[in-house]
C-alpha cells in the first residue's frame, strides 16, 4: 500500500511539473532572490553585494517615511476596496432589472476598466488642474470654492482614489451582475410568500448568497490596491509632501532614485508579507461569513 501511494504521489507530481517549473522560475526564485538582496547593501551597479544581515530591516523600522507610507497604503486600500464594492453592487442591483439600453449602460460603465491606466491618469490630471480643470469648474458652478486636488496634501490621495474607484467600479459591477442572476428565484419567491419585503430579502437572502463573489472581489481589490503604481506615478509622483507615497512607491524611490537595493528589497519583502497576512486573515474570516 505504501508503494502504491508513493507511486500515485510521484505520478501526481509528474503531472504538476509543467505548472511548477514556471512557478518556481518566475515566482519562487525571484522572491528568494529579493529576500537575499534585502540582506545586502547593493547600489545596483557594483559587482559586490556586501552582506549586512538584518540592518536594512532595522533601518526600515527606524525610518519615518516607512510608517507614513504604510499609513497611506492602508488608507488607499480602505478607500479603494469599500467604495468599489459598494458602488459595484449598487450598479449591479440597478442594472439587473429589465431596462432599455441596459447593455449599453453596462458597456459604458465597464469601459474604464479596459482603458490603460496611464491614459486615464493623464486625462484625470487635466480634470484636477486647479485653475482650468473641469473638477473645480463644476465646484465653482455650484457655488463652492475650488480645491488644490493633486497639489494639496489633504486632497491628493482623495483624487487618486477617485480615479482608482472610477476605473474599477464597473469591473466589480460585472461580477455582481453574474452573482445576482445566479441567486435562486424560488428562494426569493418563497420569502415573498412568507411576507418578506424587498429590503429584508436583499439583506438576509441576496447578500449571503453572493458572499463568495464579495470575498473574491475583496481579495483581488486588496492585492491590486497594494500594487497600485501607475496612477500615482503619473498624477503625483508620491507627493505632495509624501501624501500619496505608498509602500510600493517607496520601493520604487529607494530602488530607482536612491539606488539602495537592499532597503528597497526590504520594503518589497515587507509588502509581500503584509499581502500574505491580509490574505490569510481574509480566508480565515471567510469561513464564517462566506456561504458557498
Amino acid at each position: 500500500m505504501n508503494r502504491l501511494r508513493l507511486g500515485r504521489e510521484l505520478q501526481a507530481l509528474l503531472f504538476t511539473l509543467p505548472a511548477m517549473v514556471p512557478l518556481a522560475v518566475f515566482w519562487l526564485f525571484p522572491i528568494g532572490y529579493v529576500f537575499y538582496l534585502s540582506l545586502t547593501s547593493w547600489d545596483f551597479m557594483s559587482e559586490d553585494k556586501p552582506f549586512v544581515g538584518l540592518d536594512n530591516y532595522v533601518a526600515l523600522l527606524q525610518n519615518l517615511a516607512f510608517y507614513e507610507s504604510l499609513k497611506v497604503t492602508l488608507l488607499f486600500v480602505l478607500g479603494n476596496v469599500l467604495p468599489t464594492l459598494a458602488g459595484g453592487l449598487a450598479l449591479a442591483v440597478l442594472l439587473n432589472r429589465t431596462m432599455r439600453l441596459g447593455g449599453v449602460y453596462r458597456a459604458l460603465l465597464f469601459s474604464p476598466w479596459v482603458t490603460p491606466t496611464v491614459a486615464v491618469s493623464i486625462v484625470w490630471s487635466w480634470i484636477f488642474e486647479p485653475e482650468a480643470g473641469l473638477a473645480n469648474a463644476l465646484l465653482r458652478w455650484f457655488g463652492a470654492e475650488g480645491v488644490g486636488w493633486l497639489r494639496d496634501p489633504e486632497w491628493a490621495l482623495v483624487g487618486i482614489l477617485l480615479v482608482t474607484v472610477w476605473k474599477g467600479i464597473g469591473w466589480a459591477m460585472v461580477f455582481y451582475l453574474v452573482a445576482l442572476r445566479n441567486v435562486p428565484g424560488d428562494i426569493l419567491e418563497a420569502a415573498s410568500i412568507d411576507g418578506a419585503g424587498a429590503t429584508r430579502k436583499f439583506w438576509q437572502i441576496t447578500l449571503p448568497l453572493i458572499s463568495p463573489t464579495t470575498f473574491f472581489l475583496t481579495v483581488v481589490l486588496v492585492i491590486s490596491s497594494l500594487q497600485a503604481y501607475d496612477q500615482i506615478n503619473i498624477m503625483t509622483q508620491g507627493g505632495p509632501a509624501g501624501s500619496t507615497r505608498t509602500l510600493l512607491y517607496l520601493y520604487y524611490q529607494s530602488a530607482f532614485e536612491a539606488f539602495n537595493i537592499g532597503e528597497a528589497s526590504a520594503v518589497a519583502v515587507t509588502l509581500v508579507a503584509g499581502c500574505a497576512l491580509l490574505s490569510l486573515v481574509s480566508f480565515t474570516l471567510s469561513r464564517k461569513s462566506v456561504h458557498y
